[in-house]
């Protein structure tokens, strides 16, 4: 009997010397998470045996627990680094259809040749689909697709609203007669806009300003290049929508009047363009605008238009959602990075590659998005090292082998006593 219950400390030493061994060998994996050994006893006692003077009958490894404590980040210059500070695991699958999802903690991704964001397995890393404006449409992880870069460049958007704020100088001498783009002596102040074609084609508007005889008021007219407009035989102005009036207040500060007419609308036909672009009303607010003793300046310019865009990067914010960045100063939300979160994350099945899989110890898998209810913030940029102590585990090693060389010695012993009552005589 002592012969074998100084095997089952054997059996069991050699095990924890194992488990030390191969945390100590993935110190260096990116989200790995160290095990540890638990033992129980083994203590048998008949049904009329007495358990006062019972002796126990060694020792056998009870479980191999996972220790899902976090792990330090180490900051990387790949965007597709990612790494999770909190709970939660990034949900993969092997193909881009498939429902068999597994579930890792190691965050290092990569672009395959089809765009499709993948770990060094070929897995695609699985996102939550999004509205326009960024927001999920479903957290079930049933609904999750694949990651993928488009393979398309930005889509132009042609210009539908200019904002075009001044300030007009008061002090300004007044004139008479039609504006003339190519008479300065018949306008006061110009500036120019670039607007967009459903093309993507630039196009610059000119805008005229005129001080007109009535007091505090101003005519403003538009115009293109001759160039940009079919038949494009002159580059001579032509003159965009009609005139308007803008009207300031002197008990407001020069402000815009609340009757002023600070809206100037002008459209043109998808064949006016020579570039061919598709038809389009283009409206300048001038709301904003001022008259006063300063000087003529812009205080304030945007437009909604923008020309085509070549993928230039990705963004990843710290609630997991991607955005494809474009030349021309668009983002595109691709998808919200999905976390998946267990109930008993130690009862999950490791199958290697840094990974696990859902099982009946583990409880059914909760999804939902970084940052929100247990689930920690992404860190895109960085990767999860592994949470191994080396010094704790090389203590323990040391300390595996002492039980090992004890258990050894304890069988030595016992061979020695049987040995002795063997040579009686």
């Amino acid at each position: 009997m002592s012969f074998n219950t100084a095997l089952s400390g054997l059996n069991p030493a050699s095990a924890d010397l194992n488990l030390k061994s191969n945390n100590i060998a993935n110190v260096n994996t990116a989200g790995f998470k160290q095990s540890r050994a638990e033992f129980a006893d083994v203590f048998a006692v008949s049904a009329f045996g007495s358990s006062d003077t019972a002796i126990g009958n060694g020792t056998v490894l009870n479980n191999v627990a996972q220790q899902f404590e976090q792990g330090n980040l180490d900051f990387t210059d790949n965007a597709l680094d990612l790494g999770i500070s909190g709970q939660g695991f990034f949900a993969l699958a092997p193909n881009q259809t498939s429902n068999e999802i597994v579930y890792t903690r190691a965050g290092a991704f990569n672009v395959d040749s089809d765009g499709f964001v993948v770990n060094s397995a070929g897995q695609f890393l699985r996102t939550f689909p999004v509205n326009p404006d960024g927001t999920v449409s479903s957290t079930s992880i049933t609904s999750t697709t694949a990651l993928q870069f488009p393979s398309t460049a930005g889509t132009p958007q042609a210009t539908e609203n200019v904002a075009l704020a001044n300030n007009l100088p008061s002090t300004a001498a007044s004139l008479t007669g039609a504006i003339d783009p190519e008479n300065a002596t018949t306008y006061t102040n110009a500036t120019s806009v670039t607007i967009f074609d459903s093309l993507g084609n630039e196009h610059i508007v000119t805008l005229y300003y005129q001080k007109t005889t009535t007091v505090n008021e101003w005519a403003v007219e538009a115009y293109i290049s001759g160039a940009d407009i079919i038949p494009a035989a002159t580059t001579t102005p032509v003159q965009l929508g009609a005139t308007t009036t803008l009207t300031f207040d002197p008990t407001l500060g020069g402000e815009l009047a609340a009757a002023s007419a600070f809206e100037l609308p002008f459209s043109f036909t998808g064949t006016d363009f020579v570039s061919g672009a598709a038809a389009q009303t283009t409206t300048i607010n001038f709301q904003g605008s001022t008259q006063n003793s300063g000087g003529f300046n812009v205080t304030g310019l945007t437009q909604d238009g923008f020309p085509t865009g070549r993928l230039s990067g990705l963004d990843i914010s710290d609630d997991g959602l991607v955005r494809a960045t474009f030349t021309n100063g668009q983002a595109t939300p691709l998808g919200k990075i999905a976390l998946a979160n267990f109930s008993n994350a130690q009862g999950l099945k490791q199958i290697g590659n840094t990974s696990w899989t859902e099982t009946l110890d583990s409880g059914q898998v909760l999804a939902g998005e970084a940052g929100t209810g247990v689930f920690g913030l992404i860190q895109s940029g960085a990767l999860e090292s592994s949470n191994v102590d080396l010094t704790a585990e090389l203590v323990g090693l040391i300390t595996a082998q002492r039980n090992f060389q004890a258990n050894s010695k304890a069988i030595e012993t016992n061979n020695a006593i049987t040995q002795t009552i063997i040579n009686l005589r």
